[in-house]
């Protein structure tokens, strides 16, 4: 009888962000492959749709820093990876890397790890502490900015040990984020419950509430449109969570005061499906002020046929087609997005619905999450050479 492969993702947490739910996509890919899938985790909010007869799932405080943790868990590992005969784990933060590093030197097992955004290198010891993600057999980035990330700061690294690095798309759902399948009863609701006036022009900016997210560039951008005569009438929502940071949602609530954007511009806290968020708009924004490693905003957001506009720099300059699947405006300039803003504001219809098919066409052919799955699983065989 035929050995199953069997692959050990390590992540943090299982939240809902872009490297979570790749994990959690491959997690149940690999099984459809005829391959056992295995996930260790400290929780989270994903882990309860996680199909337990697919995935069996550890938990294991791999999200701790605490050297004495980390030890821990390496000891954890060493034997789980004994115990089901592991021949693949996948690191996904530096954290748990440590661990995982030490467990298949142990081990001799194969170590794969994924940058899923990029380190700064204030000194030599954050330096060293992120160096534990390029001691893998395998280094996938998930963007090309994040590849030219890696190389800049460790390309030396890669020269010498012969490790191989390349680059694997993040993929979205793009059964999930398909304007096609939402019901719109829950577009009304939302709508409803949020007192939104859909008879005008909705812009959307999704994130978490943090300040290099862009929000204050955002607000800034609305108070140069409340001055126009010459648009459609219109409203802003701040989609998001204050993640505890008590502080910055009140300076954007006072700057939404200051500027009397009260009646304009709404916060929401969240909406558990995002899909029906992006339905109510008309335009989505992604007003970042530092590189996306990626950019999920822009991808889901041509995934659901709305235009996207976000800040010319890192992961959004290549997820978005200039001028055809979205718009690119100067990275901290809010007449720039506002200028932006106003362009996608005067577009005819049809001009609208050409931009949102062409972004649709875009994301399927480069973004699928599939695809990500699928080339991510042929790197596993290349690894174990089983192709």
């Amino acid at each position: 009888m035929k050995k199953k492969i069997k692959v050990l993702q390590v992540i943090p947490k299982l939240g809902y962000g872009g490297a979570e739910t790749g994990c959690y996509d491959l997690a149940h890919f690999l099984p459809e492959q005829g391959w056992k899938s295995f996930l260790v985790t400290s929780g989270g909010d994903l882990l309860q749709y996680i199909n337990k007869k697919k995935v069996n799932v550890i938990k294991l405080p791999v999200n701790s820093k605490n050297p004495i943790v980390i030890l821990f868990n390496t000891i954890i590992l060493f034997f789980i990876i004994l115990f089901y005969n592991i021949d693949i784990v996948h690191a996904r933060s530096r954290a748990p890397a440590w661990s995982c590093y030490l467990a298949t030197k142990l081990s001799f097992r194969k170590f794969v790890t994924t940058f899923h955004g990029t380190y700064n290198f204030n000194n030599k010891i954050k330096k060293f502490y992120n160096s534990i993600m390029t001691k893998s057999d395998l280094v996938i980035a998930g963007s090309n900015f994040i590849f030219s990330h890696i190389s800049e700061n460790y390309g030396d690294h890669f020269l010498k040990n012969k490790r191989k690095l390349l680059v694997i798309f993040r993929g979205i759902n793009t059964s999930y984020f398909n304007s096609q399948k939402i019901l719109p009863i829950k577009i009304e609701k939302f709508s409803k419950e949020n007192n939104i006036d859909r008879n005008k022009f909705i812009i959307l900016l999704p994130g978490r509430l943090t300040p290099w997210k862009g929000q204050k560039i955002f607000i800034e951008s609305i108070k140069l449109l409340s001055e126009k005569n010459d648009i459609p009438p219109f409203e802003a929502i701040i989609l998001g969570s204050d993640q505890g940071r008590n502080v910055y949602k009140k300076q954007l609530l006072v700057l939404t005061q200051q500027h009397r954007l009260g009646k304009i511009i709404k916060f929401i806290d969240e909406c558990k499906e995002m899909p029906v968020a992006y339905g109510v708009a008309n335009l989505v924004c992604s007003s970042s002020i530092e590189p996306e490693a990626f950019g999920r905003v822009s991808v889901e957001a041509q995934a659901m046929q709305i235009p996207i506009i976000a800040s010319d720099i890192g992961g959004s300059k290549e997820t978005i087609i200039d001028g055809k699947t979205g718009f690119l405006f100067k990275n901290k300039d809010p007449n720039s997005l506002a200028e932006a803003i106003v362009m996608v504001m005067q577009k005819d219809y049809n001009s609208l619905k050409s931009i949102g098919f062409e972004g649709r066409k875009n994301v399927l052919k480069r973004f699928d999450v599939d695809k990500m799955c699928q080339t991510t699983f042929t790197e596993y065989k290349k690894l174990i050479k089983l192709s």
